[in-house]
């Protein structure tokens, strides 16, 4: 009964309560709604004065999921002319490019993989590599049944599974169909199977921009189109079209946005058919008008632009002219990272504008010869800073491994010598000499 008593009791109360809110401040209610809504406007309003290329309704949709505080520290480094689009990514962890992207829902596309990571983001390069079944790596990574330890050493797959994002150059097709390109010598085609290869060596994305991607023809070409998709590997540099050739891949990782396009002027005796509007093949740059369009549109949504490029001549560490000038032309276009494939041995870095154009990895594992090689490996820290180490790496017995030591301490000497304006310490670890 007692129990009974004082609920009633409590009730009567809050209901007194609740009648003298609503019949004495309920004009006050009313104007503290409107003042509210009023300081929203004023600040999203004031955030756009600082910042024409924003549209109130994202700012509105940053105030509603971020809250106040979030627009009044944009506008304190506005009041100490430190507002630059940074900012963002400072007070949110995401870029301006990467908030716009969830505002509008192009987080969900198909070409766009979100990476979990709050920390400094990794992304490792390799060169050329063949899962071809026909030619000289397969055969030693069937008969000596360790799977991918039997052509990688343990390290080295360590270091590709731990990164981030891991690049490769896929110089080979995909299919159980199609014929050899006549008048051509060297032809890899491997059977679908084999892309789950690239799972056990942490591949999360390749270039097909190359002279072997259609060594078995169109329907061969089209084929390993469709396997990558089923074993969800992300490519970018060839397609059923040209739309789909120049098509950007997006990875968001740390809250940057960080774009890969890729292209090819890798043929002297051009058998690779270039994708046009209405036919599929690769992204050819011999004359580089649509790479440099590409890659200006591409950096008006991306943090970072990465371009991986299929040039030079074979089997030497001399550059083409053509590799320097298009080079600095791409880096003034937007791109913040070239990585060269094709000439099947290293070539040095250059840094052009604080920029590397790392102009080609070589062979990472691809055939018989026993050659230096390597695995390009680059943090992205909280800022948006690079930093960039060269792990020296040999292919040998159809085998690559980590290199120590004094071979080590060679090869990266020996990128010493091939570089341009770029600095080395024992490590690998490198940087602009400017």
């Amino acid at each position: 009964m007692r129990f009974i008593v004082e609920n009633r009791k409590c009730i009567l109360f809050c209901l007194v309560i609740l009648f003298m809110c609503s019949s004495c401040t309920y004009k006050e209610i009313i104007d503290f709604d409107v003042e509210v809504v009023n300081n929203k406007v004023q600040v999203i309003n004031e955030v756009l004065s600082y910042d024409e290329n924003l549209e109130y309704e994202f700012v509105e949709y940053i105030y509603d999921v971020y809250g106040e505080k979030t627009l009044n520290e944009v506008i304190s480094y506005v009041e100490i002319n430190e507002y630059e689009k940074s900012v963002w990514h400072k007070i949110t962890g995401k870029s301006i490019n990467v908030l716009l992207d969830y505002y509008d829902g192009d987080i969900l596309l198909d070409n766009v993989k979100v990476i979990d990571t709050e920390e400094e983001v990794t992304i490792s390069f390799v060169g050329d590599v063949s899962l071809a079944d026909d030619w000289e790596i397969i055969p030693y990574y069937d008969s000596r049944g360790e799977g991918v330890y039997g052509i990688l050493g343990e390290e080295v797959v360590d270091i590709m599974k731990s990164s981030d994002i891991m690049v490769a150059n896929n110089e080979f097709t995909v299919s159980d169909r199609g014929s050899k390109l006549p008048n051509k010598y060297y032809t890899f085609r491997a059977k679908p199977e084999r892309l789950a290869i690239y799972d056990e060596m942490g591949v999360d994305i390749v270039s097909i921009a190359n002279n072997h991607v259609y060594d078995y023809g169109e329907d061969a070409f089209f084929d390993m189109l469709k396997y990558l998709k089923e074993y969800d590997i992300p490519y970018v540099g060839g397609g059923k079209n040209i739309d789909e050739a120049k098509a950007p891949y997006y990875f968001v990782a740390n809250g940057y946005k960080i774009a890969f396009v890729s292209a090819t002027r890798a043929e002297k005796y051009i058998l690779t058919p270039e994708a046009t509007e209405s036919s599929g093949g690769v992204f050819r740059t011999y004359d580089p008008t649509l790479l440099l369009e590409t890659i200006s549109d591409v950096k008006k949504n991306s943090d970072f632009v990465i371009l991986l490029i299929h040039w030079g001549t074979e089997d030497t560490y001399v550059l083409e002219q053509v590799q320097i000038d298009t080079g600095k032309k791409y880096i003034d276009a937007g791109a913040d990272l070239i990585i060269g494939s094709h000439a099947h041995t290293l070539q040095g870095m250059e840094f052009y504008n604080d920029k590397l154009i790392a102009y080609n990895l070589g062979d990472f594992i691809f055939n018989r010869e026993t050659k230096d090689t390597g695995i390009l490996s680059i943090g992205i820290d909280n800022d948006g800073k690079f930093v960039y180490k060269f792990i020296p790496c040999m292919q040998d017995n159809f085998k690559t491994t980590i290199l120590y030591d004094s071979e080590k301490s060679r090869v990266i000497d020996k990128m010493k010598s091939y570089s341009i304006n770029t600095v080395f310490d024992d490590d690998g670890y490198f940087y602009s000499a400017n």
